[in-house]
């Protein structure tokens, strides 16, 4: 049923817009919403905290079924859905869900996580961004890079160390210190804005700690299961709409009076290209049905 809901979702309002918006640049905030009002956005929270209450599987799926039609706004949805949500919600206290739940569940408030930074890339235990604490706050220096959805974005989860050790904080755009850099250029996928997160002396109230001091390598690996396997759900999207392009011009290319699909080395490509679709599949859905439900 959730395979059907978002088929449909493709075919009626993504396929449409993707070449527009892909040429543009921009996400469809709109479109994220419409995901939203379909349950989409919180796939892997629990009903009774406004989430679809569904597993990894589901997540992968929705993933999967979006990539065929643009994989620009998949990439977007995959940052909110499980970079920011996903992440989030794992790591928060009821408090905290209840302050910044509601409207990225909704899509009202894009989403974002920042890690990757410019002199260091994803090397974590290299991470120059810093926090101190000041009273009732936390004052945040430093900055990320190649983050999607950070010219977007109304709240980010921000790994920042104290004292040496990674801890994890919800940062909104509008905190006193932080700022948002334009679209960095892109080659591909463009209806994914990416860009920089900047922190100077930005102050975060001790409230938006999620978990303890020092925590934040543990609720980055945990979430990098998610992360990973709704990737590899994109790029298996990507493979099946090349595969359909593959097979329809090997039917209507002609070439010496017959359609080209008839020649073996057309039908090797088109076999290889299957056969690798395949595995593909069969490994990505088997470790997610094995994965927990978050």
């Amino acid at each position: 049923m959730l395979r059907q809901l978002v088929k449909k979702l493709v075919a009626d309002e993504v396929e449409p817009q993707a070449e527009k918006f892909n040429a543009e640049g921009k996400l469809n905030r709109a479109l994220m919403e419409r995901c939203g009002e379909l349950g989409l956005l919180g796939v892997t929270i629990p009903d009774d905290d406004g989430g679809s209450g569904m597993d990894i599987t589901a997540a992968v799926l929705v993933h999967h079924e979006l990539s065929k039609s643009d994989p620009g706004f998949a990439l977007a949805y995959l940052a909110h859905a499980i970079l920011f949500v996903n992440n989030f919600y794992y790591a928060s206290n009821e408090e905290q869900r209840a302050r910044y739940l509601p409207k990225v569940l909704t899509g009202e408030h894009v989403g974002c996580m920042g890690m990757t930074e410019p002199g260091v890339g994803t090397d974590v235990l290299g991470m120059a961004t810093n926090a101190t604490r000041d009273g009732d706050h936390y004052i945040l220096n430093g900055g990320k890079a190649l983050i999607t959805n950070a010219p977007d974005a109304d709240v980010f989860l921000v790994y920042a160390t104290i004292n040496g050790r990674v801890s994890a904080f919800i940062v909104e755009a509008g905190f006193e210190g932080v700022s948002q850099s334009p679209k960095t250029p892109k080659m591909g996928m463009k209806s994914s804005t990416m860009g920089e997160l900047v922190f100077e002396n930005a102050r975060v109230p001790v409230t938006n700690l999620l978990g303890e001091e020092g925590g934040g390598v543990v609720h980055m690996m945990r979430n990098l299961e998610a992360e990973r396997l709704t990737l590899a759900a994109i790029s298996l999207g990507i493979a099946d709409r090349c595969l359909d392009v593959m097979i329809g011009y090997a039917m209507e290319r002609q070439a010496f009076g017959k359609p080209i699909h008839e020649f073996g080395q057309i039908q090797r490509y088109i076999a290889e290209s299957y056969a690798k679709t395949e595995a593909a599949r069969t490994l990505i859905y088997t470790v997610a049905r094995d994965c927990g439900p978050d």
